[in-house]
């Protein structure tokens, strides 16, 4: 760790709180492999929680506009979308993220029954819902730009569903509500898992999958796509944990893995709680 004698910015995270930061790495230049989104200047900090292991990116660049249709454009512009679908889809199963993800959902799923209704928060590529679909879920993937919705349902075969998760209203509920690598990219992604609440069946469980930015840290340092700019946070297991029962759910399962990208992640199931 570095920075011990820095001045500490008065930082509230939605997930652990106030809290007491210690600088991790200021950075004044994209870290290898980070996207360019044309920030100048760049400047940046990363900070970790002492009390819990949280990760946060502290900086004054506006990421409002993001995912606008310039990100799409730039990102998946000219049938990139299609072949890295396909690329993704034809991985050998010990060399896919999406297979080690579907056979961990199916192998705790297996105690709850047959497979049922999925929604996919933030879809993108829609990689997942279709490999769900194949399953035998019923999968609808969810995404507020219309392309990725077409692209869903044209290539993917699945539902493909336009909406802004954290305005709009759906008309029904799910078996199983996911998000896959999407709350670190929210400013507050407790307020964004108890939107779940929303669209789950009262039997029903959210899995999450983040980054896990203690496990990252410790083995591998700073400059990881973790801590991308894009990313406002990454997690412990302790601060996964915070960020379940702040939004109201409880824990039932926790999994730490090295995924065959090499990504770390903290991969689990939350449930709704129970009046006692």
């Amino acid at each position: 760790m570095t920075g011990a004698d820095t001045p500490k910015p008065a930082i509230v995270c939605p997930v652990t709180g106030a809290d007491e930061w210690v600088l991790v790495k200021s950075y004044h230049a994209r870290p290898e492999g980070e996207t360019d989104f044309g920030f100048d200047p760049y400047r940046r900090d990363l900070y970790v929680s002492q009390s819990t292991g949280h990760v946060v990116n502290h900086h004054a660049m506006d990421l409002n506009d993001l995912y606008s249709g310039d990100y799409w454009d730039r990102t998946y512009g000219g049938g990139r979308m299609a072949q890295v679908f396909d690329r993704i889809m034809g991985l050998p199963a010990d060399k896919s993220d999406n297979r080690g993800r579907v056979d961990y959902i199916a192998s705790h799923w297996a105690r709850r029954g047959a497979a049922g209704t999925l929604l996919d928060v933030g879809s993108g590529l829609a990689v997942f819902p279709a490999a769900m679909q194949a399953a035998g879920w019923q999968s609808t993937a969810l995404d507020p730009d219309p392309r990725s919705a077409r692209h869903a349902e044209e290539k993917a075969g699945v539902e493909g569903l336009v909406a802004d998760f954290m305005k709009d209203e759906l008309d029904r509920q799910f078996d199983l509500v996911t998000f896959n690598k999407v709350l670190e990219h929210v400013p507050d992604p407790v307020a964004m898992l108890e939107r779940a609440k929303a669209v789950l069946r009262p039997d029903g469980a959210v899995y999450v999958e983040l980054p896990d930015g203690e496990g990252a840290l410790e083995a591998a340092g700073p400059d990881r796509e973790e801590f991308f700019i894009e990313h406002y946070c990454a997690f412990s297991a302790v601060s996964y944990a915070m960020l379940a029962r702040r939004a109201g759910f409880r824990l039932d399962c926790l999994e730490r893995l090295v995924e065959p990208s090499g990504k770390y992640t903290l991969r689990g199931f939350l449930s709704l709680e129970r009046p006692a």
